[in-house]
């Protein structure tokens, strides 16, 4: 589909007061973290970028593997290439929990623990206090668990006692689950899916990155990059201010959502269609996107890479259909040409 270009001079942006050098250093964050991860991580770029939009749209992602995929290397290479510069903080970089059925709540949130020395209650923090948590077989834990995880990822805090506990800003969960091993799992609810912001379903890497992964494992292994340079969370959180504010998001394209939204909808092969919360977390995502193409405006390209990958995962289609992705992309091309068209009338207004 042709990309069109939404960047008119006439209309003032939503970021006209930030600088260039704010958005040239959430490009070179991103460069960083990037080039840490693939040094780790081959045959797996897409994936990788995928990653990236989700930590700097500040949402989470849910991938869909099988064993032995790279799943925990790829987080923790996220999580290794961020360095915490608040040495107050006591937050981890990385945090593995492995979910079963008999985990509980407080072996992921935390626990009140007695101290008889002092006769007082204190709180201990459990694993999902840390910048990156890899939320291994989610599926795999009870509902109580899974509405404990809803809350750490919707609200950034997590209630124990009846007192609340703050995470941190930057907190990412990339979770996991087997598509098809399923004996003894308890699938996501709606609620919990529609908290990560992509869903992506992993394929096995091709022959000559498998290769190179059989020739570069001792390198990668015990090699540590002192040439790649880390970022620190507050780089991170600078670059999601100033994609927030500099990355430029015409009206059409909000149009555009909302018309794909109804038409998802009213669409015969549809049975449920998606939240106006994930036309809302989208808008983030596409911008970084148009960050991490280089340009400071979102485009029509950016929505038809991203989009399927938003909305797969929250729409439920009509039994017999099992392809969300070719639904999404047949229903997105009426917005998207509604799209070409408003931005060649505007152009031709202008030139006149």
């Amino acid at each position: 589909m042709r990309s069109t270009n939404l960047e008119d001079p006439r209309e003032i942006r939503d970021a006209a007061d930030v600088s260039a050098p704010a958005l040239e250093a959430a490009r070179d964050a991103v460069a960083k973290l990037r080039a840490r991860m693939a040094a780790q991580i081959i045959g797996r770029d897409e994936v990788i970028d995928l990653i990236l939009v989700a930590l700097l749209a500040d949402g989470h992602v849910l991938l869909e593997d099988f064993p032995g995929s790279g799943k925990t290397t790829l987080a923790k290479a996220l999580g290794d290439a961020i360095v915490d510069d608040e040495t107050e903080s006591g937050f981890a970089a990385f945090r593995r929990i492995q979910f079963t059925p008999d985990l509980l709540p407080s072996d992921v949130t935390g626990v009140s623990v007695f101290d008889a020395g002092t006769s007082v209650f204190y709180f201990r923090r459990g694993p999902i206090f840390a910048h990156v948590v890899l939320a291994d077989e989610i599926n795999r834990t009870s509902p109580k668990v899974q509405a404990a995880m809803l809350e750490a990822m919707g609200e950034k805090q997590v209630s124990v006692d009846n007192e609340t506990h703050p995470l941190d800003a930057l907190f990412f969960v990339i979770a996991t689950q087997n598509p098809l091993d399923l004996a003894g799992t308890y699938p996501l609810p709606v609620a919990q899916l529609d908290r990560f912001l992509f869903k992506v379903r992993m394929h096995h890497i091709d022959r000559a990155a498998e290769l190179e992964v059989l020739d570069t494992y001792r390198e990668r292994r015990d090699t540590e990059r002192a040439d790649l340079p880390r970022v620190t969370r507050s780089a991170v959180l600078a670059a999601r201010r100033a994609i927030d504010t500099g990355i430029a998001i015409h009206p059409a394209i909000k149009e555009a959502l909302v018309d794909l939204a109804m038409a998802l909808r009213d669409d015969e092969r549809v049975l449920q269609g998606n939240s106006t919360r994930s036309l809302v977390l989208s808008l983030p995502a596409l911008q970084v996107r148009a960050l991490m193409e280089g340009r400071d405006f979102v485009s029509s390209e950016d929505l038809e890479v991203l989009m399927p990958r938003v909305l797969g995962h929250r729409i439920e289609l009509v039994p017999g259909l099992n392809d969300p992705d070719e639904v999404i992309a047949d229903v997105l091309r009426g917005p998207l040409d509604r799209l070409a068209a408003s931005t060649l009338a505007r152009e031709s207004a202008l030139g006149a």
